[in-house]
């Protein structure tokens, strides 16, 4: 075991199986379109990602680079640190599947969320000129009206003020309100709905509170950024549904202890439920699929299914 495996739990990792279907489907048929891809696990000393298969298939049968698509196409690891496929399929088509195979090793993080060396950390905590420089991507608002702002800000403003300006526990107390006045409502919402929207609405998906959490973070000095991935919630839990689609949740950076999970969806703190895949400013920086289609295209379909299974390790 090395020295950066030290604040992990290894008795208390899990084995998480991951498979991610997207279905696109057009009324009338893509001449051609290009995609870009985040939809490889991380992999570090609290993620092993043991296995990652991407198959792609148009019209009902997969396809290769002789068939027009630039396999495995371009790979890299953008500004965020994701990695990140981009291809290319240059023949027309009604129907693209993408399906993503992953398994991977969550391990339990044992470190706490406060430095038990320095004394714990108060709203407005002063960050260092470079650490700000830093972490600035990561403290800028939303644009958003003034007037809302300022109503969000009162609001944040309001959990410092009960938790006597402690950082942490101000934060933990966001991340339970919010998994408990917000109903979780699939379909309420859409990609483009902002936070302010979903704060007005108490109510929405994993996207929405993620994007609130973010908000009210950053109002007051905390950085903040948008985590997506998976979470496995168990075959009987009654927000399975979370584990049938991709989902987001928020990291904070934390005076001396650094990026820590919270998800205010299920009002928690993350640790071995969680599968990271990608990470950024907002869903625009981490989203699993995107593209730009050339031709017709009329009368998209999108479906997207998402199954998280666990077993046992070797």
């Amino acid at each position: 075991m090395t020295d950066v495996m030290s604040a992990v739990d290894v008795a208390h990792a899990r084995q998480l199986r991951v498979q991610h279907r997207t279905v696109y489907r057009y009324q009338s048929p893509v001449a051609r379109s290009a995609h870009t891809l985040r939809l490889v696990p991380m992999h570090d000393h609290l993620q092993q990602l043991l296995h990652h298969e991407l198959r792609i298939t148009i019209d009902g049968q997969p396809i290769n680079a002789s068939d027009g698509l630039s396999i495995p196409g371009v790979t890299f690891d953008d500004v965020f640190g994701n990695r990140t496929q981009r291809i290319q399929i240059g023949r027309p088509y009604s129907e693209l599947v993408i399906d993503a195979l992953s398994t991977v090793v969550v391990h339990h993080n044992n470190s706490q969320l406060v430095n038990p060396l320095n004394p714990p950390p108060y709203i407005p905590w002063m960050w260092m000129p470079w650490q700000r420089q830093v972490l600035e991507p990561f403290l800028l608002l939303p644009e958003l009206p003034e007037s809302e702002l300022n109503t969000l800000l009162q609001y944040a403003t309001q959990f410092v003020q009960r938790n006597n300006a402690d950082l942490v526990q101000t934060m933990l107390d966001i991340n339970a309100t919010i998994f408990r006045e917000y109903a979780y409502r699939p379909g309420f919402t859409t990609v483009t709905t902002s936070p302010f929207e979903a704060f007005v609405s108490k109510q929405g998906v994993c996207q929405d509170f993620t994007n609130i959490f973010i908000c009210l973070a950053r109002l007051l000095g905390v950085p903040a950024r948008y985590m997506c991935g998976y979470v496995y919630t168990g075959p009987k839990h009654e927000n399975r549904v979370q584990s049938e689609a991709s989902h987001a949740w928020v990291q904070l950076y934390l005076p001396d202890v650094g990026w820590r999970g919270f998800d205010p969806t299920n009002g928690v703190v993350t640790h071995t439920d969680h599968v990271r895949v990608a990470l950024g400013r907002n869903y625009v920086d981490a989203t699993p699929t995107s593209g730009t289609i050339y031709g017709s295209g009329a009368g998209e379909m999108l479906d997207v299914q998402v199954t998280v299974e666990s077993i046992a390790l070797p």
